[in-house]
This record gives C-alpha cells, structure tokens and sequence, in this order.
C-alpha cells in the first residue's frame, strides 16, 4: 500500500475514533457518580451557569484559610494557590456570601486575575453551590 493511502487511512481512522467517543457530559462526569455536579450544567444558550462560568477556574478546596486556598483537581493538573484580597467575592448557591462558606473539600469556580508584580492568582470572585438561575 502506498505510503500516501496509509496517511489518509490513519487519519481517517483517528478522525472517526475521535469523534465516536462519548463526551465527558455523556460519560456522567459528575461529582456524585452520574450527571452533573454542581454548576457543571451544559451551555446550551447564552444566560446559562455554563456559559456565565466557562471562564472561571475550577477545583476543589484543598488548604484554606483567610488569606489564601489552595485547589487541587484543577485543570493545570496540579495545585493552585489563589490568594484573597478586601475586594474578593464569595456567592453561595447563587447569593452573596462569606469566605466563611467556603469549607474543606468544597467544588468551587474561582475568577481570578493575576498579581503584576508578583505573578501570584488573587481570586476576584468564589463561587461554590448550586447555582441558581433567576
């Protein structure tokens, strides 16, 4: 067989593969074994939790304490530190909150920007709970 015909085939079938296999969402990648976890609900329009937090950062609170957490299970693969400062945000199951909501263990999204100085991630906004749709 040709070389050029073997490049096709492969990509053909990798291409195929690719799009034969089930998504996470069709997989049930939820934190309690099937579905979806909290705010892990699928963007399908443009007012909705998936949409409102595609850009947040996820993980599940590791350290915690008033200046700073910790995430693991983040989508760098590793542990990630954000630190808080007086104008950081906390909304549980869709209201405003306390950084005393925030628990060991908890899934949260965390908007956050970064130190200029020091390259450090300050958390602008914390989100933990069910979110809400209003």
């Amino acid at each position: 067989m040709p070389v050029m015909l073997q490049i096709i085939l492969v990509a053909f079938i990798i291409g195929w593969v690719g799009f034969a296999a089930p998504s996470a969402a069709q997989r049930g990648r939820g934190s309690s074994g099937g579905g979806y976890g909290a705010l892990e609900v699928p963007s399908t329009g443009t007012d909705t939790a998936g949409n409102k937090y595609q850009d947040y950062l996820y993980g599940v609170v590791k350290e915690l304490n008033k200046d700073a957490m910790v995430l693991t299970k983040t989508k760098a693969g590793a542990d990630q530190t954000f630190k808080f400062n007086k104008k950081a945000k906390f909304i549980q199951d869709g209201k405003d909150s306390l950084l005393e909501s925030v628990k060991l263990g908890d899934e949260v999204w965390v908007d956050a920007g970064e130190d200029k100085k020091t390259g450090d991630l300050i958390a602008r906004k914390v989100v933990t709970g069910v979110f809400i749709m209003k």
